[in-house]
């Protein structure tokens, strides 16, 4: 939670300071991309790694070696020099290890839970990740008050503290022991990369049911990202600080998501019925996002705050099911391969939406979007619902 509070505070501050300095929807989109191509070849690559080798140590050294990123990105930038570019690989760099982490995280969580308590943990995971996104209004006002250089050295320092504290963690990785009992001692270091790559893809294959849902949240963060891309250029360009009112707005699915996880973490969803809420969650999430836009204020806010609601449920769903479902040794595989496949749909989503919004209207654009999700859950949820229930409608 400290290191994502300080990634928030400086991570919209650098979205705004790309707009005001760029002016361009398109380079704005462009930033993004930058951010995200890392998330492309990383998480698949380092997925056999983490399998194999500590995930804990993976996760503090990245934390540490961040820290240090942000410090120097501190020094650049308040020496007085700034371009794009530099923007641009500072992205790349970063991007590069938060895609590495993500796998060694969502990996190795799922390792600290007790049976029976999948839905308590990740509920308690997303609702202080939400917690965070206070930070998104704290940011805005810090930027426009003390500019980029002091919000890179909180977040410098948030990532220090945390990874201090995540060289505490003592729990065991007996999947190490496991995975090495299984290697063939006559393949070299590369050649058994390349044998447990394709081990990995093939169970990913094999499996129907987790496939189908890989594929869905291809089109589902398609069409997230690019409402991501043109959303805060739409509330700039349309409202008189503009950025202040989407944070109010987009603030309400924050409430909505931590709403959603106390309710999670309260009360369990019955197994048997796991499968026709989640495709019902996944459908309305694109009508409320297709249509918000359209409505006044009060009610975007309403709309956001159900979409909240629903996105914590989905989360909650799909995490809690193919955690539980997937072996410990397989893991890092498994969403090293997820976090690939979802990168390409935010990629996609990124560019594309960027490129139709400088002579499209941004609201035709994100209906475009929303409309080509609803049709990938009816096909690939929907259409695959034996797979997917016997992933989905499971007791924790």
């Amino acid at each position: 939670m400290i290191s994502m509070l300080g990634s928030v505070l400086s991570g919209f501050a650098m979205s705004l300071l790309v707009l005001d300095y760029t002016k361009s929807t398109f380079l704005f989109a462009l930033y993004n991309v930058f951010y995200m191509l890392p998330n492309i070849v990383i998480p698949v690559l380092s997925g056999p790694v983490l399998d194999r080798f500590s995930r804990r140590k993976t996760i503090y050294t990245l934390d540490f070696l961040t820290s240090g990123i942000f410090v120097i990105l501190a020094v650049i930038l308040g020496s007085g020099y700034f371009s794009f570019a530099v923007l641009a690989v500072a992205c790349l760099i970063i991007g590069t290890i938060e895609s590495m982490y993500a796998v060694a995280y969502e990996s190795f969580y799922p390792l600290l839970i007790s049976e029976g308590n999948y839905s308590k943990a990740y509920s308690i995971a997303s609702t202080l990740e939400t917690l965070t996104m206070v930070a998104v209004p704290i940011s805005a006002l810090l930027y426009n008050k003390i500019g980029i250089v002091p919000l890179f050295l909180i977040d410098a320092a948030s990532y220090f503290i945390a990874a201090v504290m995540e060289t505490q963690i003592t729990a065991k990785e007996e999947y190490i022991e496991k995975q090495e009992e299984t290697r063939d001692k006559e393949l070299g270091v590369v050649r058994q990369f390349v044998f447990d790559f394709k081990q990995g893809l093939s169970y990913l294959i094999s499996e129907k049911g987790l496939l189908a849902v890989c594929i869905y949240f291809l089109f589902s963060n398609l069409e997230g990202s690019a409402a991501n891309s043109v959303t805060l250029p739409y509330f700039k360009s349309t409202f008189e600080n503009g950025e202040y009112i989407y944070m109010l707005v987009w603030g309400m699915c924050s409430v909505g998501r931590a709403v959603g996880g106390g309710i999670h973490y309260k009360f369990k969803l019955p197994p048997g019925r796991k499968f026709l809420i989640a495709l019902v969650v996944y459908i309305s999430i694109s009508v409320f996002e297709g249509t918000y836009l359209f409505t006044p204020v009060p009610v975007m806010m309403i709309l956001c705050f159900l979409t909240g609601i629903f996105g914590v449920t989905s989360y909650n769903i799909r995490i809690s099911a193919t955690q539980k479902y997937v072996p410990d040794e397989k893991k890092g595989r498994f969403n090293g391969t997820f976090n690939t496949i979802i990168t390409v749909g935010n990629l996609v989503g990124h560019l594309i939406a960027g490129a139709l919004a400088e002579f499209m209207p941004i609201r035709l654009v994100i209906i475009i979007f929303t409309s080509l999700n609803v049709v990938a859950a009816l096909v690939f949820i929907y259409g695959n619902k034996a797979h997917v229930k016997k992933l989905y409608n499971v007791s924790d």
